[in-house]
């Protein structure tokens, strides 16, 4: 997955952002943003920003409304079956294409299910571990997983969420076996890397830099692949020598199924003139996040694609739909 940096995100602004009245005038009435989490977390405050952003550009009402449980598919299922209008989307992150591949009994298919509108940026995952941990680096991590994998447990937020892929990717590229925990959410896991319990952590960098900064966690590496201007100290796993070990986290739009592709377009080229304002403002730079402007196709194409890395990672680790 290739990052791109903010004045790469601009550039190619300017090719995807015309204005959108001369795609066709944007209907009256409220456009509603579905969260599939509960608020206050990083998919909800960049669903606002672009929700406050579009407000702006379009002269229309938009609301964000939150749709947390089982998954993320209560707020997907919601947008799903909603009015094929273009007034009801579904902002979401990385997670919700997996539904099939991590959900015994999926509520619907992410990628046959739902017309893609955008993608509208990518965050880094960070690597933490123990504050008392002696390691100073990632080569120094995975070799000490290795060779001790029984003192090494690696805690999970949330099966098939990015925090997972990108562990079994480091598991993958570090060719050791890690035992791993699942957590119901972020906070606990990070609790218990701080306290020692468990050795190792990875998550979004917003997630954990509060106590990377504080020193109640060590950041060991990014997984993106250049430094983030969140934690501009922290290495990547590239520049430690990984350069297999490149895994973001993502943020996407999709509209219902059988939403006219022209009212796609014009939510597309909407949404990339909003992405590009936030860019412009660093309104995404405090969340962590580089900005992305792609046209449906491209948005549908790497999803494809991210869908099939995922796959990928978990049937090699053996991992079964719950």
């Amino acid at each position: 997955m290739k990052t791109k940096t903010w004045m790469a995100a601009l550039v190619l602004g300017l090719s995807l952002t015309a204005p959108v009245q001369a795609q066709g005038k944007f209907p009256e009435g409220t456009l509603k943003l579905v969260v599939p989490f509960a608020a206050g977390g990083g998919v909800d405050q960049a669903a606002r920003l672009l929700g406050r952003q579009l407000q702006a550009d379009l002269g229309v009402t938009v609301i964000v409304e939150n749709k947390a449980g089982a998954s993320g598919t209560i707020g997907g299922k919601a947008v799903q079956t909603a009015a094929p209008d273009g007034m009801t989307l579904l902002f979401s992150a990385a997670t919700h294409v997996l539904a099939k591949q991590v959900l015994a009994s999926p509520p619907y298919d992410p990628q046959t299910d739902f017309a893609p509108v955008a993608r509208v940026g990518e965050a880094p995952l960070l690597l933490v571990i123990p504050p008392t941990a002696p390691q100073k680096n990632l080569r120094e991590v995975l070799d000490a997983a290795r060779t001790q994998p029984d003192k090494w447990t690696a805690a999970v937020p949330a099966l098939g969420a990015p925090s997972h892929l990108a562990t079994l990717l480091l598991a993958q590229q570090g060719k050791l076996t890690l035992t791993m925990t699942p957590y119901k959410g972020t906070a606990p896991a990070l609790a218990d890397v701080a306290g020692g319990h468990v050795q190792l952590l990875m998550d979004s960098i917003i997630s954990l830099q509060g106590m990377a900064r504080s020193g109640k966690v060590k950041p060991i590496a990014v997984t993106s692949t250049q430094r983030s201007g969140v934690a501009p100290e922290v290495p990547t796993a590239v520049e430690s020598g990984f350069p297999g070990m490149v895994y973001n986290s993502w943020y996407g739009v999709w509209a219902p199924k059988g939403t006219p592709a022209d009212r796609v377009q014009i939510l597309n080229k909407a949404i990339n003139k909003a992405t590009a304002g936030l860019a412009r403002a660093g309104a995404f730079t405090s969340l962590g996040i580089l900005p992305v402007l792609e046209t449906t196709d491209q948005f549908r194409q790497f999803v494809a694609a991210d869908v099939a890395r995922s796959a990928d990672l978990l049937k090699e680790a053996g991992f079964r739909p719950e």
